[in-house]
């Protein structure tokens, strides 16, 4: 049989390392994510659970202290200092290394999600799939796309109690009542649990892994998924309060693509974000609310929507409201009342060109109302070219109104070429100009320097490694009040955070 080694590389995660090969076999159609942990005794796991059994009798653990990741990582340290303390006593002459590597699986069977830890540290993996018992485990991984894995669970049993468990922490059940369930980790990885006789094969469970540390808008123009100047205009449309939606298929990149653009806010914003699941991060500094809906209990009591959030939400007076996705026609209707009521709103949708976003929207089941869609200046759309495994930012459209009582006209100003693979621009943006000067009286020729501005800010940025959600949102905020120090430092090609006048808690 013929095997080639396509990658290797080792994941540790609580010090128990695991080794990964991705090989193309001779028989497999595709490649094979291996993962190599070494194997234990039957002596060595019955010490384990003597252990486990002491660790729960001696260390009470409240599910509300899972639910938030630092009192989560308290317990863990707890566990780990207590279990490594009966460990060494059980096996004084083992290997320091190998008693951090005991207790380290112990900890991932106690309180986390046992053999799929090391995946869930794979910073390579975009998901990990569990079709039932009887298959490996699959993983997408960003570099070769789906793989098969040698890792396999027990039995149905064991998908349930996976299910089960990520729901108790946030509150979210799956019975055979409910069978269907949505969550998340405290990671904020997003999972989808299906009981079986829903899905006819078994139990299922896909966990979509987030990046630990949110994209920013500098990660994305380093690898290209946006260029600097269409980075600049989205930058000058959420500075002056232009309504966006951000649309793309599944995985293409919509709420991370949303999320870099939150650092542009200004800091006295008040802003309301609503998500199914929590998965935007914004500026710490920033007047945030983050709201997410409820499902209803076994009864069908207690449901709070996407609805009832977004409802609820204009009477907190937000400036900003941020919605996680367009669904459904009530939402939208209520989400354009935001828009001519004053409020500036952001939302995704699922749809693959700017053409088909429009469509989407005016018929049914959204079925806006044509005139309504006046309020929306912007629609952005993301791709993710699956052969190349690329994200790009695929087409900046903006909605002129045609005339009185006559709807929408579509202007694509900026699009990805895929031969190429560039962005470019198709056309010059003449409503965004127009509403800017009408609101701020900034003349064409004021706008265009603003956008030059902006431009060599964000490559600053670039060139000097600036990449966390907040550095960037600070160094924004300072440039509002006090242009001239930032653009002193770009000019003279100074660091953030250096030299006297900006000095004001900017970090690089």
């Amino acid at each position: 049989m013929i095997e080639k080694i396509l990658a290797k590389y080792t994941i540790v995660v609580d010090n128990v390392a695991g080794s990964i090969e991705i090989t193309k076999k001779g028989d497999e159609l595709v490649p094979v994510y291996e993962l190599k942990l070494p194997t234990l005794e039957k002596g060595t796991l019955a010490l384990l659970d003597k252990v486990r059994e002491i660790l729960v009798a001696h260390i009470p653990i409240k599910a509300t202290e899972l639910l938030d990741i630092a009192t989560a990582e308290s317990v863990k340290e707890k566990i780990y200092a207590n279990g490594l303390e009966i460990i060494k006593s059980e096996l004084p002459t083992v290997d320091e290394q190998i008693q951090k590597y005991l207790i380290g699986l112990l900890i991932h069977e106690m309180l986390g999600l046992g053999k799929l830890e090391i995946p869930l540290g794979d910073g390579e993996l975009e998901e990990i799939v569990i079709n039932s018992a009887k298959e490996p485990i699959w993983v997408y991984h960003k570099k070769f796309g789906w793989l098969k894995t040698n890792i396999v669970i027990s039995s149905e049993a064991e998908i349930v109690n996976y299910a089960v468990a990520i729901g108790r922490k946030v509150g979210r059940q799956i019975t055979v009542l409910n069978p269907l369930m949505d969550a998340h980790l405290t990671t904020g990885d997003r999972v989808n649990a299906t009981l079986f006789p829903v899905s006819t094969r078994g139990n299922t469970l896909t966990i979509r892994k987030f990046r630990r540390s949110p994209w920013t808008i500098t990660d994305f123009i380093e690898n290209k998924t946006i260029t600097p100047d269409v980075a600049a205009l989205l930058w000058l449309s959420m500075q002056y309060e232009m309504n966006m939606i951000v649309a793309g298929g599944t995985a293409s990149g919509k709420t991370s693509f949303l999320n870099v653009l939150t650092p542009f806010i200004p800091p006295n914003h008040r802003i309301i974000t609503i998500e199914d699941t929590r998965e935007l991060t914004l500026p710490s500094f920033l007047h945030w609310i983050p709201l997410t809906t409820r499902e209803p209990n076994p009864e069908g009591k207690g449901e709070v929507t996407m609805l009832d959030l977004l409802v609820n939400s204009l009477r907190m007076r937000p400036d900003r409201i941020i919605l996680g996705e367009i669904r459904r026609s009530r939402e939208a209707e209520v989400l354009f009342e935001a828009m001519h009521t004053g409020h500036s709103v952001y939302a995704t949708i699922h749809a693959y060109t700017a053409d088909q976003t429009y469509r989407r929207l005016v018929n049914p089941p959204i079925n806006v109302p044509e005139t309504m869609l006046e309020a929306l200046h912007l629609i952005t759309v993301c791709f993710r070219d699956r052969r190349l495994g690329i994200r790009r930012v695929f087409q900046v459209a903006e909605l002129v109104p045609s005339g009185r009582g006559t709807g929408v006209s579509m202007n694509v100003i900026f699009r990805w070429k895929a031969d190429k693979d560039i962005i470019e621009q198709h056309a010059e943006s003449y409503r965004l100009f127009e509403e800017l000067h009408m609101h701020t009286g900034m003349t064409n020729a004021e706008i265009t320097d603003d956008l030059k501005d902006k431009v060599k800010i964000l490559e600053w940025l670039v060139k000097n490694k600036v990449n966390t959600v907040d550095s960037i949102g600070r160094i924004v905020s300072q440039y509002y009040s006090e242009p001239e120090i930032i653009l002193e430092l770009v000019n003279k090609k100074k660091k953030p955070g250096l030299g006297g006048k900006s000095a004001k808690g900017i970090e690089a």
